[in-house]
């Protein structure tokens, strides 16, 4: 069984993606072992979950679409604060419940007009499935959710927490938020750092907030095996139809460990598919699985095999 720990409830960004790494935190947590003096580098920090949840001393936290470093900006300066969200919040959700989805086109009219900050959480938080996708021009596009109910007094109160954790994490420490391109954030790292790159998977998403193929993966390789931090970096590794072929043809000389999980694609159970999700690391994995148990609302339990 080996020893236990205990790590408090996973935290949830403010900002809703897809792709978001919530069930692989644990394990991407326990594997992150570096310096007390070391950076924790995310050249793609998506939903920043797992740095968010991983709470470094100092970290760097980039990516190539400035509408979410922009957020996480504004929120660390307090130009957001939590009460100004639920201002903010309160006032949108009543406009969306009164008009529906006339108000959600308004309010991304509006946020491809201005790019306020405010109206990138409120349209993450209505859009879509959760996702974040631009145009050639820079617009955002993906359409209404159809639940104009969706900002709830509860609802609200958890975006508010979620943004106050944000907050006062990132005032607490020496956190910086750039939007530069992976490269560049990668060869900021040197010994005794830690890189957790979150790319788009390769032959899967195509869109983010720009497309992603083999020459960019082939690309991160490059960097990534120059670099003399230690790097952890997320991938797929397969399901029932197929097998990602860059983990044999780019990744091959590096330690991979994997976790399956399972995703929703519609609403009926037959579309339940278990992926199998693929960490590859530039150094000898500390812990190769960890089991979960609920122990109460406030902890997980997590069981090291």
């Amino acid at each position: 069984m080996g020893k236990e720990r205990l790590m408090n409830k996973i935290y949830v960004p403010p900002i809703k993606c897809q792709g978001i790494k919530t069930k692989l935190v644990p394990l991407i947590i326990a594997n992150a072992n570096f310096s007390k003096d070391g950076v924790w580098y995310e050249p793609f920090m998506g939903s920043g979950v797992v740095g968010f949840n991983m709470r470094p001393k100092r970290a760097f936290f980039a990516d190539i679409n400035p509408h979410l470093i922009a957020f996480y900006k504004a929120v660390q300066s307090s130009e957001i604060t939590p009460d100004i969200a639920r201002d903010f919040l309160q006032l949108e959700g009543a406009q969306l419940l009164s008009d529906g989805e006339k108000h959600y086109y308004f309010v991304r009219d509006r946020f491809n007009r201005e790019f306020k900050p405010l109206d990138f959480l409120f349209l993450s938080r209505t859009c879509f499935n959760g996702m974040i996708r631009f145009n050639s021009k820079g617009k955002f596009n993906v359409p209404f959710c159809r639940k104009p109910e969706r900002f709830s007094p509860a609802y609200i109160t958890k975006i508010v927490n979620q943004i106050n954790y944000v907050l006062q994490a990132s005032q607490y420490n020496e956190w910086k938020f750039e939007c530069s391109p992976f490269w560049e954030t990668i060869e900021k790292a040197v010994e005794g750092d830690m890189i957790y790159c979150d790319p788009p998977y390769l032959g899967r998403h195509v869109d983010y907030y720009d497309s992603w193929n083999e020459d960019n993966e082939q690309r991160l390789y490059s960097c990534l095996s120059r670099t003399k931090a230690k790097f952890i970096l997320s991938t797929w590794h397969s399901n029932k139809y197929r097998s990602n072929p860059a983990l044999e043809n780019i990744w091959s000389e590096f330690h991979v460990i994997t976790k399956e999980h399972f995703y929703h694609v519609g609403a009926k159970e037959d579309n339940r598919n278990a992926m199998l999700e693929a960490l590859v690391m530039n150094f000898k994995p500390i812990i190769q699985e960890l089991k979960l148990a609920k122990r109460s609302e406030r902890f997980l339990q997590l069981s090291i095999l």
